[in-house]
């Protein structure tokens, strides 16, 4: 017996109802970066590991997928590197290419291999999948959907205002209800200062950002690990229970850092961008969260992480300022600030919670029952007709029992069913059956197309 097939662990299939649903995402997304003036870029699925490497930490390193070379990828490596069973050694030797782990490092890629054709400020959006050799469980998964929006060659503040009113603007549209958790690293860097640790700020960085989830008892005791003082620990947990509403814990914030040159600059940022956002009537509540760290190393201004409200499940949107990342490829000095989408979790928070809107859930808006083939060549021009006109229409392969038919059309929840029989043909109407009322009545194309338009 037939093993039955699988896919591998954290990937999923889409049908064609889930795809529906997803693209009412990817296109709200879409349609809202295009009103802030970016334009669509893809890459491609796999990067030289050379490119990616040691841009996302150590532990983004491990979570990376590797593609081993073609053809025989060991014949050339030694047998005693091989007897070694050392996998880093070895899969540098076998391996020079992986998937891509996120879409901001290759943009980077493809904005210094292309500068001399690019116009400066740079804004793209792009949404392409990602993958993650990590742990699958509930909202993480190996394989998933990102949507980004990235402008890249202007240090303006002003990016950071237009990200936070996109977010909004999604949220808004998708009708989750969302909190918008902000932070600088100048901030942290300055924390980090203050405490006495400066050259430990990813260490530092790394166990408060892990705050929700394992609590602060667990992240005291890896500062402990990583060789933090008791003293310093103490100190710094005053300043992660700050309270307040967001200018008064910058304003403490601005008495603890005062001997902090890059933590003072922190402040500055986010009192701006604060201050831009009071007239711009943002809906989206938004909140400084000085255990926001955002664990990829290239970010070095404001971050952003979005939670989802109404439902337990992790980041479902993040990004932030990264003043050099182009800088690791020969570019330097061009800043750049992006935010990401997790379409996957937004999916998943949807569906919990019945949003996707009842009539997005199918694709063809009217069927025509098939009667024969003298009524399929009446039904072709029709269906031309209707069409043209924007409206999705099919017709039923074989001239089948007429329960077969019907049945098709409710499983699909195709809304209008159109039967064309040889009475129809004479008089020149179409008999129009509404799958939901139970109501017919015979009426001619124009009217069709204006019943299906409204």
């Amino acid at each position: 017996m037939a093993q039955t097939p699988s896919i591998p662990k954290g990937t999923r299939d889409y049908s064609p109802e889930i795809m529906v649903k997803r693209n009412y995402i990817f296109d709200t997304i879409k349609n809202v970066f295009r009103l802030y003036g970016y334009m669509p870029l893809e890459t491609p699925a796999m990067e030289n590991l050379s490119t990616l490497m040691g841009k996302y930490g150590d532990e983004g390193d491990k979570l990376l997928f590797k593609i081993l070379n073609s053809g025989d990828f060991i014949g050339n490596v030694p047998e005693s590197e091989l007897l070694e069973k050392n996998s880093l050694k070895l899969t540098n030797k076998i391996s020079e290419k992986g998937l891509r782990y996120d879409l901001t490092v290759p943009f980077a890629r493809f904005v210094v291999q292309h500068q001399n054709e690019l116009t400066f400020p740079f804004k793209r959006y792009q949404i392409q999948p990602v993958w993650r050799a990590d742990r699958p469980q509930k909202g993480r998964y190996r394989e998933f959907y990102q949507c980004d929006a990235d402008v890249v060659g202007s240090d303006s503040l002003l990016h950071e205002v237009e990200l936070i009113q996109i977010v909004d603007e999604v949220y808004q549209r998708l009708n989750i209800n969302v909190r918008l958790l902000v932070n600088n690293r100048k901030i942290l860097a300055g924390i980090a200062e203050t405490i006495g640790y400066p050259e430990q700020l990813t260490d530092i960085t790394v166990a408060i950002d892990k705050m929700d989830k394992i609590g602060l008892d667990n992240v005291n005791a890896e500062l402990r690990e990583k060789g933090i003082r008791e003293e310093a620990i103490n100190n710094l947990q005053p300043i992660l229970n700050l309270e307040g509403n967001n200018h008064e814990k910058l304003e403490k914030l601005q008495d603890i850092l005062k001997d902090s040159s890059i933590g003072l600059k922190g402040i500055e940022e986010l009192t701006t961008i604060f201050n831009y956002l009071q007239d711009l009537d943002i809906k989206t509540e938004i909140k400084l969260d000085l255990t926001l760290a955002r664990g990829l190393s290239y970010y070095t201004g404001a971050i952003f992480e979005v939670k989802a409200l109404d439902v337990e499940i992790g980041s479902i949107t993040g990004g932030g300022r990264y003043d050099d990342l182009t800088g690791i490829f020969g570019l330097k000095n061009i800043s750049g600030v992006g935010i990401s989408f997790g379409a996957d979790r937004i999916f998943d928070v949807m569906t919990q919670l019945d949003l996707f809107p009842k009539d997005n859930t199918t694709t063809t808006q009217i069927l025509f029952v098939n009667f024969g083939s003298k009524e399929e060549r009446f039904c072709l021009p029709l269906l031309k007709q209707l069409r043209a006109n924007g409206i999705n229409a099919e017709i039923y392969p074989e001239a089948t029992k007429m329960k077969k038919q019907m049945t098709y059309a409710d499983k699909k929840g195709i809304p209008f069913v159109a039967l064309v029989g040889e009475n129809e043909m004479q008089e020149g109407v179409i008999s129009l059956k509404n799958m939901l009322t139970g109501e017919q009545t015979n009426i001619n194309l124009k009217e069709v197309i204006h019943r299906l338009q409204v």
